[in-house]
């Protein structure tokens, strides 16, 4: 049986990228010596949420209509983590004329302000959030994020479409 028909399979894949992206975020950001911006920050979050998204299929292994009610709701999440990535990099193509003023830092936003407040400053995105730090193919973070928000929505789309096997043949 193919992968690509097996939606405990794909989840698994999802759930190992995400936490790839997020162990390689932890891992180069203090040998870079970048800062998260607030936008990278939300980023992050979204990774870590549809991480636990999609431990949950695997656990409960749902029939078919539980698998596309976790697909979808997974698929929503990378909808908005795409958003917050497209932000960004609108922020980022802009001149530096144009580029909004740097922010406080999300720390000291959390202790100061309420979260829904925090949430709304880092989703307008600050300075901070327009500053390339690091390229890779020409294609920085916040581009890549939005490249892995595209694949994990496409593959929740496959999975909510997929044919249903034919009788006699269960797929996970």
């Amino acid at each position: 049986m193919s992968i690509l028909y097996n939606s405990r399979l794909l989840f698994l894949a999802i759930l190992l990228g995400c936490t790839g992206l997020l162990g390689s975020a932890i891992f180069v950001e203090p040998f870079k010596s970048m800062d998260a911006c607030p936008m990278c920050m939300m980023q992050r979050a979204v990774f870590a949420l549809i991480a636990v998204l999609c431990v949950l299929p695997l656990l409960h292994n749902p029939a078919r209509l539980g698998q596309r009610i976790y697909a979808s709701i997974t698929a929503l999440a990378s909808i908005a983590g795409a958003a917050i990535a497209s932000r960004q990099l609108w922020l980022q193509s802009l001149p530096e004329d144009k580029v909004p003023a740097c922010g406080p830092g999300l720390e000291y936003m959390l202790d100061v302000f309420p979260i829904l407040d925090v949430i709304a400053m880092a989703i307008k995105g600050t300075g901070d959030c327009a500053e390339v730090q690091w390229t890779l193919a020409s294609i920085s973070i916040p581009g890549w994020s939005l490249l892995a928000f595209i694949l994990i929505t496409l593959t929740c789309v496959w999975i909510f479409l997929k044919p249903s096997p034919k009788k006699g043949f269960r797929t996970q």
